[in-house]
């Protein structure tokens, strides 16, 4: 299985001979990032926001999935969990995906803003890799960020969702992040490959993806 990060919360999950998966492609008008030209069996949306929306960025004929549910595409089954993103009778709703690839779990926060309880984390079961979001805005900052992670255990930890030299969305550094998880530096990879769970790390890592053009 191979994750790559197009930017803001977009990321391409590609696994051979299984449905290609692409979560939260964006307006790139208003994230700042390039125009993405993606092609994917599936993409994921986490709410109605163009910089999380944006379907046109996806070409082909994928399967849309834009709300809670259980599905199974091409191989792959998709939990979707709605989370709410305020207490307002108005409230925005954010939909979490938990993704399975042949027992691998990746599970994509979308723009959660709060800390998930005790409940909801064991409902989840075994979080292998979990992209969160860590730079604030509508969805955590650095400091509730470090919080889920505690709750969720996973083996590896992808930031999206931050300021880069890319980036006109007004976000918190990546650095912050890291220095609520207790770390002077980060792994950096162009992109993210997991061949089983046996290749996993026992303890949390955190690596953080290079930004690819789309």
């Amino acid at each position: 299985m191979e994750i790559t990060w197009y930017g803001h919360s977009c990321f391409r999950i590609v696994e051979r001979g299984m449905a290609q998966v692409v979560m939260d492609p964006y307006d790139h008008t208003v994230t700042g990032y390039e125009l993405l030209k993606l092609k994917a069996d599936i993409v994921t949306v986490s709410h109605a926001s163009p910089s999380h929306n944006h379907l046109a960025a996806v070409k082909g004929d994928p399967h849309v999935i834009s709300g809670p549910g259980e599905y199974e595409i091409g191989g792959v089954f998709i939990t979707g969990i709605q989370t709410n993103q305020t207490k307002k009778d108005d409230e925005l709703r954010n939909t979490l995906y938990m993704i399975e690839f042949n027992g691998l779990n990746v599970l994509h926060l979308g723009d959660m803003n709060r800390v998930p309880t005790q409940t909801e984390v064991e409902a989840l079961g075994a979080v292998h890799v979990v992209m969160v979001p860590v730079g604030g805005g509508c969805s955590l900052n650095a400091a509730r960020a470090a919080e889920v992670i505690n709750l969720l255990e996973p083996n590896i930890v992808i930031p999206m969702h931050y300021a880069t030299a890319h980036s006109s969305v007004q976000l918190e550094p990546l650095s912050k992040f890291l220095k609520e998880m207790g770390l002077k530096e980060v792994e950096t990879l162009p992109s993210l490959k997991v061949t089983s769970l046996s290749s996993l790390p026992d303890e949390t890592r955190v690596v953080a993806l290079e930004y690819q053009r789309g």
